[in-house]
Parts: C-alpha cells; structure tokens; sequence
C-alpha cells in the first residue's frame, strides 16, 4: 500500500475548494452529489421535482437531522436563480453549502446553527432559463423565463387579484414542497438590483395600497428581516449604488412601495404557506462577470449567515389535549396580527411565531371550543439559538387530524379582495388619501 498517498489523501479536504465561476447544470449537480456522499451525516440531497426540460430542481438540506423535521427545530430555506440570467444568488448559496459543511464543528456559530436548524437550500429553480443564457447581459437575457416563456415570480396563486396564468412544472414543484415542510423563514435570492424587499409585493387599500405601499400583519418583523440583511451587506445599506434605479434607505424597501407585482412567491410562502419570506437584490448586474464573484460572497456572506439565524426569533411549541396527545390545525396566532389564512399547527402539533421583543396576547383556537387567550412576554435578549419555547396543553380530549395546515380553509383565491383592514396603521384618513391624490397629479 502506498502509505503516502493515502496519508495525503487524509490530508486533503472532503471536498475540493469550490471555485469562483458560474457552474452550470453538470457542475452544479456534481458538486451538490460530493458534498452529500462526503457530509452524510449533516446533509441530505433530493430534487423536489423537474423543469419542463426534466432537469432536476436540487434542493440540499443541511442540519443535525437532515432527512426529516424533528419537533422544536425551525426550518429555513433559501431559493435562488428564480430567473434564470439572475445568476448571483446561484453561486452564493453554492459556496454557503460549502462554507457550512466545512465549519462545522470548527467555527461554534455554524456547529450550532447547522445543530439546531433544517437549512434548506435550493441554488437553482429554473436550471432551464440558466442554460439558455448564451449572450450574458446585465439587464437582461433570453434564460430569465423557463423553457415555456414564463417568469417564475408572476406565476404563484396571487391573495390579491386572480392569476390565470397556467401554473408550470417548476412552480408546482416548489407549491408541493411547500406542503411537505414546517418552513418558519425564507428568502428568494434575484439580481438586477441592491435593496432586500419585504411583503407585500401586491395589495389593496386595506393592506395600504393608497399610501403607495402594502404591509402585513407582521410589517415589524419584516422590516427587522430586510435590515438584518441589508446592514451587514456594505454596499447594499447604502441604498444608492445601481445606475438608474431608485433610491432605498437603508437599503430596504416594501415590495409594493417599489413597484407592484402579482403572482410573487414571496407573498404566497406568507399566507398560503405560514413562512415569512423576503426577496433579496443581490447585484446591480443581473449576469456580471465571474471575476466578481469573490466580491459579492465577501459582501454577502455575513448577511447570509445573519438572517439565518433569525428562524429563532419568537417563540415555538406544541399545543397538546388534556391527554398529552399534539393536536394538529389548531390556529395559534398573536391577537392584534391575525393572519388571512390563520396560522395553524402541523401534524405534529407544532406552531412557530415570529416576533420581536415585547408582550403578546396569544390566541389559541379549536373549532368547536372557546379561544384560549395568555399573555407572552419575549424577552429582550433570546436564548442562544433558540426561540422562546411555549407549550399549552389545552382542557379536552381532542382528535387527532392529520390534515395538512394548507386545508380547504384557505383556497387558493384573492383572499385579500374584500378583506378590511388588518391594521389601523393601513387605513388612510381622507386628508391622506387627498394628499396621495394630489401627489399623484402635481408629478
């Protein structure tokens, strides 16, 4: 036996050093196989489904139990290349995967992120418009819409106005996927721009639209989200860095404010699928060159691994009968912030809240029983990794139902069309509304 190369085979990395280039399909794939043959045991590798050319929509999850949800461990996602010549976002998580599986159990923030959180990632959901791309261009290029000529973020079931487009093969994979997971948290990853934008994306007046914005019930927690990101990313906060594009404070914007947009993801991850999810503008070059790669992962790397993190904000349990058995479908909601579709939990009778800091009224609801209303302090500093664990155990025998959350309960309709206001923050007084008008007529 050759003793030396085998003591430099043990030497070596698990996997090589992943480069900084566009990797397409072949390479990607590839490298998704050796990271989960070479970290099987923090790593699971699946395709949730096939472009309509029938290549694979990878999605590599990365955690301490990687092939199943456990009960008390959020899961994240992070989804990018949604257009296909929006190539950033792709080769940012491609090195995240490798930056987590090569920390971990080195560097003590990653080991405990990776141990107490499902991290999914999908680089790609639209490989097809990827290879399309022959003449890379900053502003656009053939590849952005799938191979049928559709664009991905126009084609969800929209809670504002009807979209009749026909639903394709990669957004019915991901809606599927949806329904298989407790996903807590999100981010869809785009080029074109710098900004990270939160719902809503469209609107009506009762969610703000005539003050030239929509927000949700959770407007709080999201604008905590987009700064999150945008302030760790230097050039991203500064809000001015795109030629001919708008100016974002901060580098954070409601995604209505910026300009409306139906069928968006972003909005249907929130209310069909009880995941806060935000889009993140990652470049002002929707295709740049990949000599600036290594840039952007220096200045994105930090927010990645930031917002990551915030799937511990809040507070988590199980809500259980009076036997100890989970009740599954019960609405656990914050009183003030009702959500269209109420929020309820999963099979495992699992419900998890995202919020900031302060006193909440809990409302828990049963059909057929009263609400049970407690009062829920969140700490100003959470604990390590973890949101406020809150369990309630409810006074009667209940029956297990396994149904999905996404039940009949919530059709998949404008939802939003004939809903009052959710929030007395939305509701315009006749003097703004005739400030908004005239604002509107002096431009």
């Amino acid at each position: 036996m050759d003793f030396a190369r085998l003591w430099l085979g043990l030497l070596l990395p698990l996997v090589a050093a992943l480069d900084f280039s566009y990797h397409h399909q072949e390479a990607l794939e590839a490298f998704l196989k050796r990271v989960a043959q070479n970290y099987s045991s923090i790593t699971h590798l699946h395709s949730i489904g096939k472009s309509v050319r029938g290549r694979n929509l990878w999605v590599l999850v990365v955690g301490r139990f990687p092939k199943e949800h456990r009960v008390g461990i959020p899961d994240f996602k992070y989804v990018a290349n949604m257009h296909g010549d929006e190539t950033v976002g792709r080769e940012l998580l491609l090195h995240l995967i490798d930056y987590l599986v090569t920390n971990h159990g080195k560097d003590p923030e990653i080991t405990n992120l990776i141990n107490s959180t499902r991290i999914h990632i999908m680089p790609s959901m639209n490989p097809d418009g990827f290879e399309a791309v022959k003449n890379p261009d900053c502003f656009y290029s053939n590849g952005r819409e799938n191979f049928n000529q559709y664009d991905l973020n126009r084609n969800f079931p929209d809670a504002f106005e009807y979209n009749n487009v026909s639903r394709q093969p990669e957004t019915v994979a991901v809606m599927k996927w949806l329904k298989t997971e407790t996903f807590v948290l999100s981010a869809n990853l785009h080029g074109g721009a710098l900004v990270a934008s939160y719902p809503f994306d469209n609107g009506v007046p009762a969610t703000g639209a005539l003050l030239s914005r929509s927000v949700t019930p959770d407007d709080d927690v999201f604008q905590y989200l987009a700064n999150i990101y945008a302030s760790r990313n230097p050039n991203m906060k500064k809000g001015d860095q795109c030629e001919n594009k708008l100016n974002f404070p901060n580098g954070v914007t409601n995604g209505y404010s910026w300009y409306p947009l139906h069928g968006g993801m972003q909005d249907y991850n929130y209310i069909w699928a009880q995941c806060f999810e935000i889009t993140l503008e990652l470049s002002c070059c929707k295709y740049p060159p990949e000599e600036e790669l290594p840039s952007f992962w220096n200045y994105n790397k930090a927010s990645l691994i930031e917002y990551m993190k915030q799937v511990h904000l809040g507070m988590k349990g199980q809500v259980f009968d009076i036997d100890g058995n989970p009740l599954p479908n019960v609405i656990v909601e914050v009183q003030d912030r009702k959500h269209i579709c109420p929020y309820r939990t999963n099979k495992f009778g699992e419900y998890y809240l995202l919020l900031l800091p302060g006193s909440y009224t809990i409302n828990i609801t049963v059909p057929g029983h009263e609400p049970y209303l407690t009062k829920v302090v969140i700490p100003e500093k959470s604990q390590n990794f973890s949101a406020l664990k809150k369990d309630f155990q409810l006074s009667f025998r209940g029956q297990l139902d396994s149904t999905q959350v996404s039940d009949p309960s919530c059709p998949l309709i404008p939802l939003y069309k004939n809903f009052p206001s959710h929030s007395a923050a939305t509701k315009p007084s006749l003097f703004l509304f005739l400030m908004t008008l005239l604002n509107i007529f002096s431009k």
